[in-house]
């Protein structure tokens, strides 16, 4: 199971798509594909920022959100985030909330997560962690 972060789900909203992202995505059945509540803000927040919002979060609607189950925040998982937030800080490396929680409802599941920004999740202790726009 993959829980798909924002910038894997920007990329299919693009002209032309990585090429490498849209072979994973081919192989993995849909019912094993995700994402959490969070990327649906982050992208309706860029969408937003957009002359053409309307349009184009229909797009995002249309194409990304009702081809995946969304994942909410539940109470697992910001008990989870709470103690990730205040270890990581503890040790001077902060994270931001929104990727913190992302990561938090993934863990929270025993999903993987699907990022270009490996590095950055890679400092939640636990969770896996796939780069899929390389091959």
């Amino acid at each position: 199971m993959f829980v798909l972060d924002t910038n894997i789900l920007s990329e299919l909203i693009r002209k032309k798509p990585n090429s490498h992202l849209l072979k994973r995505l081919s192989e993995c059945p849909a019912e094993n594909l995700f994402s959490t509540c969070i990327n649906v803000m982050e992208l309706r927040y860029g969408s937003a920022m957009r002359r053409d919002s309307k349009e184009f979060w229909r797009k995002i609607e249309e194409e990304i959100n009702s081809r995946l189950t969304i994942l909410g925040f539940d109470e697992r998982g910001a008990a989870l985030c709470g103690d990730l937030l205040a270890d990581l800080e503890k040790q001077g490396r902060p994270m931001g909330i929104e990727d913190a929680i992302i990561g938090s409802i993934a863990l929270s599941h025993g999903f993987i997560l699907v990022t270009g920004n490996v590095s950055h999740f890679s400092r939640i202790p636990s969770l896996k962690v796939k780069n899929w726009l390389v091959p």
